[in-house]
């Protein structure tokens, strides 16, 4: 399995949160911050953006990224040693 970084904005066209949230968390992603989520998946980035884009209006931005490393502040030992077991 690979961890991937979803961030997304959501313009004020329709804001559809509850279908990308729950998309998000069908794939048992962990909602890191506001807009930014982790999942550990065998899906691609591909894939969870194409799982997503239906979620999504035309002026919408989505991005999702495979991570490699991470560093953060703030969180608690139990999310950073999650990170640290799925980032690899």
């Amino acid at each position: 399995m690979s961890a991937y970084i979803v961030a997304y904005d959501l313009r004020v066209q329709g804001q559809n949160y509850p279908c990308i949230t729950g998309k998000l968390e069908a794939l048992k992603a962990f909602h890191m911050q506001q807009s930014v989520w982790i999942v550990s998946t065998n899906m691609t980035s591909v894939q969870i953006r194409d799982h997503l884009q239906s979620c999504l209006d035309a002026n919408d931005k989505l991005f999702v990224g495979k991570l490699s490393e991470s560093a953060g502040k703030g969180y608690t030992v139990d999310v950073s040693n999650w990170l640290k077991a799925v980032i690899v």
